[in-house]
């Protein structure tokens, strides 16, 4: 089957995922579009019931205090740039037409570099103890059909990229263990450590290993520590101190793993929980659960596992929803001006309970955690073509990752390039490309540039064409560079313009 034909198969998934033996009936949906039943947990848990994993105890979501719904300002191109007229963000089919469309449109940033292995979801930088500097990054070798695939088709592995000099790019290894070969989105660093992890996972969850290397020495050539098995896989985060590797099993278990001894991690807690993303609170003791499946963001005490209790019991402390929720990919912790904040990310435009077909793209928000009880939504980040109407008019344009409708026109992946008042966030918005936001004032935050890579660079794949920028990006602040990794055309190494970075 054509790879552009596959991801129907995943919406013909969602449409049938609330018909266990029965009808399902099906409303208009707010901005548009198909809304199923709502299931409750326990129908869910039994939809789930071949990963064993039993729900545990959870507050009902509650819609979180947030502003209007705005695009964030659009920015302004300085000299040099390639801009993309139009609905900011939207890529038509008539700008690909259009004289020059083959080289991409730019806005304040720059091509220095490309590794042409098409990638996937997390790019991670290290700069090892002898000065030698490195990325990381999970690929695609079947391009943008696994990202949604329940059997994740087969990658090259994990590329090792020695960026020393980041005008050339030179891979030095690949690993391929086995949670290297399939880690979904669980590919994840510990700084601090030298400590590289990834579990075996895919769109769903599968059973496979927790493999962990060390990159301290020689980050271009990660050392192998152990392989550790595990039920079920999607994604991961690390413990602020680096002793607690977190997995998330999308729709299987949260696992907790001491690894203060990387050679021999030992389970210390399993909870079941739809869970796509896990981050870690600065101290260690909240733990921040985005549920993929129910549409909400989980504030969790795990207090008891950071310091090593026994029989460890976690427990919400809150969980929200937003209204225009899609997917909840992951979250961001930060501070900016010694306030505690979230950048949560949603992917895509649909929802799975209720099962929603709909011009909503979640896109992304800042949200203020300073009392995590009370969590509240200060800001929006969505581009111009991820409101409703605009995304509604777009959802035919071309793209690699079809239909548009629901998986283009929306976000993937954010980053920071530090978690202390960082200034930028910079976020893989799939055919919109890799845009980057000034967020220095947390309640307006706008948009300062853009690099949308060469549209028609995945097409020996046989795509479409346009992007699918989809992974967390890594930064370089001593040269402003920013590196990311498209599904379609590989991994990009992009400068900022010096006035596009602003210092803080």
């Amino acid at each position: 089957m054509p790879l552009r034909r596959r991801p129907l198969l995943v919406l013909l998934l969602l449409l049938c995922l609330g018909v266990p033996g029965a009808a399902v009936t099906a409303r208009a949906a707010e901005g548009g579009g198909l809304q199923g039943p709502e299931l409750p947990l326990n129908d869910l848990e039994a939809l789930t019931a071949l990963t064993g994993a039993q729900l545990a105890d959870q507050k009902r979501p509650v819609i979180a205090p947030a502003p209007r719904l705005r695009a964030v300002p659009r920015a302004r191109c300085g000299a040099g740039s390639r801009p993309l007229a139009g609905t900011q963000g939207r890529v038509p089919q008539a700008a690909l037409d259009a004289p020059g469309g083959r080289r991409g449109w730019t806005c304040n940033t720059r091509w220095v570099a490309r590794v042409p292995t098409p990638g996937g979801f997390r790019v991670w930088r290290y700069t090892d103890r002898a000065g030698r500097t490195c990325l990381y990054y999970d690929t695609s070798f079947s391009g943008p059909a696994n990202v949604l695939s329940l059997l994740a088709g087969p990658t090259v592995g994990t590329k090792v990229v020695d960026v020393t000099d980041p005008r050339r790019p030179r891979v030095t290894a690949t690993l391929t263990t086995p949670g290297m070969l399939a880690p979904h989105e669980s590919l994840n660093l510990h700084p601090g450590r030298g400590l590289l992890a990834a579990a075996v996972g895919n769109g769903l969850t599968l059973p496979g290993t927790l493999d962990l290397y060390s990159v301290a020495r020689d980050c271009r050539h990660p050392r192998l520590l152990s392989l550790t098995p595990i039920a079920t896989g999607h994604e991961s985060g690390w413990s602020p101190d680096g002793r607690t590797v977190w997995v998330a099993g999308g729709a299987g278990y949260i696992y907790a793993f001491d690894v203060a001894d990387p050679t021999a991690p030992r389970e210390l807690w399993r909870g079941g929980y739809f869970s796509h993303g896990l981050t870690v609170s600065p101290d260690g003791d909240t733990l921040f659960q985005t549920d993929p499946i129910n549409g909400n963001l989980g504030l969790l005490d795990v207090s008891a596992i950071q310091d090593r209790r026994p029989d460890p019991q976690v427990r919400d402390l809150s969980r929200i929803s937003w209204r225009t929720v899609s997917i909840p990919q992951n979250t961001i912790p930060f501070t900016s001006g010694g306030r505690s904040y979230l950048i949560e990310f949603d992917e895509f435009a649909f929802r799975f309970n209720p099962a929603t077909v709909a011009n909503r793209a979640g896109a992304a928000r800042i949200i203020d955690v300073e009392d995590p009880r009370r969590p509240r939504i200060v800001s929006d980040l969505r581009l111009a073509v991820n409101m409703p109407v605009e995304h509604r008019r777009a959802q035919n344009d071309p793209s690699p990752l079809q239909p548009t409708r629901i998986l283009g026109n929306a976000f993937h992946y954010c980053a920071v390039p530090r978690t202390t008042d960082p200034t930028i966030v910079a976020c893989s918005a799939i055919n919109s490309g890799l845009r980057i936001f000034d967020i220095r004032d947390v309640r307006n935050p706008r948009e300062i540039g853009y690099f949308v890579a060469p549209p028609f660079a995945g097409r020996p794949l046989d795509l479409l064409p346009g992007n699918t920028a989809m992974s967390q990006p890594a930064f370089d602040p001593a040269r402003r560079l920013v590196f990311y990794s498209d599904a379609s055309s590989g991994l990009y190494v992009v400068k900022l313009d010096r006035r596009s970075w602003p210092r803080g």
